[in-house]
């Protein structure tokens, strides 16, 4: 398998779809918005990019479902195997370092019911005290976006004191599912910056508004949206009339510069533990430095 990560706005996308059409490949997502429907302008789909190269875990789930790591690994080998039986090579592409670590790491988890009983009793807690009780079962919590939403951090509770292994990444197993060669697109901190602000003001100009008006009026609750990533938290609180959109603008575009901060960190933290990424230079040729790899690794057309 080839893997295509990078922080957001590098570009990664439009390499793994170069790479597909050259070596006979389809796409599989590594994205955690871009699974649900209706969710396409803020979650960067760009599905205009991939022409007539298919692509697999991109609108698979409506909005409003809980979907998990758990699922998308499940989904993911499903598609894995529907693509490799055409003959085609599985590219993975995508920006969610946990998708892309339940892969390539072989995360072993098992599937967490929902406890409505543990739920009912988390409900009288503040968001404070759920922090604290889910420190209290998983100390070294490998995923602190899990402490950002009340939602996140009940299901993680549920799931620590489960005792699965739903959240927590385990040692590779002794046969691997996949080989992968990652590569990775890495720009300068000044330019990664830029290109994130100009990507912003493009899609806020060219509907991320209005695409936000529509998911609250098909029934989604301001909330609801707010659990979707940055782009839906800021913008629906625009919508909602709690943000002016210059102070929306602003937060949102600083809170993205952060968010490729935090990417880049888990990034560096695969490395860590043992995947070897190929960090290509975006301000290069992506498709001209990578060919020489997939020639090395034998994965050239």
């Amino acid at each position: 398998m080839l893997v295509v990560l990078g922080p957001t706005a590098s570009g990664k996308t439009r390499l793994g779809v170069q790479l597909a059409r050259l070596i006979g490949g389809e796409i599989l997502s590594a994205d955690s918005r871009q699974v649900y429907r209706g969710l396409d302008i803020g979650s960067g789909k760009d599905l205009d990019e991939y022409g007539k190269v298919p692509y697999h875990l991109i609108d698979i789930v409506d909005p409003g479902y809980e979907f998990n790591l758990f699922e998308y690994q499940r989904h993911f080998f499903e598609a894995f195997s529907v693509v490799q039986s055409r003959g085609r090579l599985p590219i993975l592409v995508g920006g969610t370092g946990m998708y892309i670590d339940a892969v390539v790491s072989s995360y072993e988890l098992a599937a967490v019911p929902q406890n409505s009983t543990l739920r009912e009793e988390l409900s009288e807690l503040t968001h404070d005290h759920l922090v604290e009780r889910l420190r209290s079962v998983q100390p070294q919590l490998h995923n602190t976006t899990d402490l950002t939403e009340r939602s996140r951090v009940i299901r993680a509770i549920e799931i620590a004191e489960n005792g699965s292994k739903d959240s927590i990444p385990a040692a590779a197993k002794e046969q691997k599912s996949v080989v992968p060669l990652v590569l990775g697109v890495k720009f300068p901190r000044t330019e990664l910056r830029e290109r994130i602000t100009s990507r912003l003001r493009d899609r806020l100009d060219n509907g991320l508004i209005e695409e936000v008006e529509a998911l609250h009026s098909q029934g989604l609750s301001f909330e609801t949206l707010d659990f979707y990533g940055l782009e839906y938290r800021f913008v629906s609180r625009f919508v909602a009339g709690k943000l002016n959109r210059n102070d929306m603008y602003q937060k949102l575009n600083s809170a993205i510069h952060q968010f490729a901060k935090k990417q880049e960190t888990w990034f560096r933290r695969m490395e860590k533990r043992g995947t070897t990424i190929h960090w290509l230079d975006g301000q290069k040729d992506l498709l001209a430095a990578a060919k020489p790899l997939l020639e090395r690794y034998g994965l050239s057309s």
